[in-house]
């Protein structure tokens, strides 16, 4: 009898011992949750209103935007936007129509600057093909503009004011990319183009606006997305803040980037659903690229790349371009393959990383000068694989590599890029981080150092102008 009692004594208090062990644990737990998560105290506030954390993101380990790229704000389709709650006021210049839809054919009412973005059906539609890889022009526009129409659902992230004293950014709507693709050859017997002519006009009438007196045009947002955009204008518009695809054709006086916005093309092949995206065992090509090969300047390596790699088991690398059902071809291609090559071409850009992006196709990219779309806050090596250009036309380099990366990891790469395809999805209405709302984001981090100098440069005006008052 006294063992038996013995016994449970002993299995009592080793209850007791584990069940302080769990509620301990759970303490612990609920405390690092609350720390991590409640507070938010990780992230500066600062950060934290432009950017927000999103508290349903995956694994730390796996999340390439460190918790920092998605909206957690609860996302109100009807509300109007608040000029006072957005990330930035904006004052537009109401430019002429020939400057931005009239570009588009829009046929309007006498007096009418800008089409009825309240009714959908009234919205002039922008080309489709390649010319929307520029299109950022229209959807900043069109997105500005929603943001006086209540029940438009928008992010709000940008909100339009009237009075430009009280606008962090003055916006020029010159659909610059769109004049260059659709006007920039010289009709019948007038001496300078439609493109050239448009350029010159927006020079001079910046030039004569206070706004751009006020700092120099440093406070102007400037789209110019197509390389050859602005090609004129870009020499005198310098000061302002220019949204590029990269910084192929320019000179770093005139663009950079610790005053310019990089912004993703708009992606041209069909957007796979992140529910039904094929994994590692569902694509069968190894290594895709389709598109022009025989390219110029840093272009080059296409070349050699393509006799490297056109014989290679698993490898689809063949000429392609839009027309006869090429972007059809492409959509099917990169979202049976594991990883689609991104291989500078003219320029260090192309609309090809942004088409890997939404198919899940982990992107390798050889291009030395590329610069990326929110690299401040996406970390690329999370999902994609970046080749230097001099190693990568090393025979059996490239293959050797690629060949290397086991199921598991290219995986975990694919599962972020589901997570971050959204964030380079041109749309409109807008919404919380898509590549709308990120630009302007990216436009407000860019444009704070500005309003800073132009603050501390303020310390002692108004003590001047009291003495000059006496």
């Amino acid at each position: 009898m006294t063992s038996i009692m013995h016994e449970k004594r002993v299995f009592s208090s080793r209850l007791l011992s584990c069940l302080i062990a769990i509620s301990m644990f759970f303490l612990i737990l609920s405390c690092s949750l609350l720390f991590r998560i409640g507070d938010n105290s990780l992230v500066p506030r600062s950060i934290y209103n432009l950017i927000v954390v999103d508290h349903g993101s995956i694994e730390p380990k796996l999340n390439p935007c460190k918790g920092l790229c998605s909206e957690s704000k609860k996302f109100n389709p009807f509300a109007s936007c608040d000029p006072d709650q957005s990330v930035l006021k904006v004052f537009m210049y109401d430019l002429p129509p020939e400057f931005h839809f009239g570009l588009l054919g829009w046929t309007r009412n006498p007096n009418q600057i800008w089409p009825n973005v309240g009714n959908f059906s009234e919205i002039p539609k922008y080309p489709g093909g390649l010319n929307l890889q520029h299109s950022v022009e229209y959807w900043l526009t069109l997105d500005l503009l929603s943001s006086l129409i209540p029940n438009v659902p928008s992010s709000c992230t940008a909100a339009l004011v009237r009075n430009s004293s009280q606008a962090d950014i003055v916006f020029v709507p010159f659909f610059s990319s769109l004049s260059y693709n659709r006007h920039s050859k010289v009709e019948g017997s007038e001496e300078k183009s439609t493109n050239d002519i448009l350029q010159e006009k927006l020079v001079k009438y910046l030039k004569g606006r206070n706004e751009w007196k006020r700092f120099g045009g440093k406070d102007h947002v400037i789209m110019a997305h197509h390389p050859n955009s602005m090609l004129i204008a870009r020499w005198k518009l310098g000061s302002a803040m220019f949204v590029l695809a990269d910084f192929g054709r320019y000179s770093d006086k005139i663009a950079n980037i610790d005053k310019d916005v990089i912004a993703p093309y708009r992606h041209v092949v069909r957007t796979v659903d992140a529910n039904n995206s094929p994994p590692f065992e569902e694509r069968p090509t190894l290594v895709y690229f389709q598109g022009a090969i025989y390219r110029k300047d840093g272009g080059v390596i296409r070349q050699e790349l393509y006799y490297l790699l056109k014989d290679e088991k698993d490898v689809h690398f063949t000429f392609g371009s839009a027309g006869g059902g090429g972007i059809r071809k492409a959509s099917t291609g990169m979202a049976g393959s594991k990883f689609c090559l991104n291989i500078a071409g003219d320029t260090p850009s192309s609309n090809r990383l942004f088409d890997a992006i939404v198919s899940h196709c982990v992107p390798v990219i050889i291009s030395d000068e590329i610069e990326l779309p929110y690299e401040d806050l996406l970390d690329y090596s999370k999902f994609s694989i970046f080749v230097p250009a001099s190693k990568a036309c090393k025979n059996g380099y490239l293959m050797k590599l690629l060949r290397g990366v086991k199921r598991e990891k290219w995986t975990e790469m694919w599962e972020n890029l589901k997570q971050i395809a959204p964030h380079f999805e041109y749309q409109f209405p807008s919404r919380p981080g898509d590549a709308v709302d990120m630009i302007w984001k990216m436009v407000s981090r860019k444009i704070s150092p500005l309003h800073y100098k132009a603050h501390r440069k303020n310390r002692y005006s108004m003590s001047q102008q009291f003495l000059n008052s006496r």
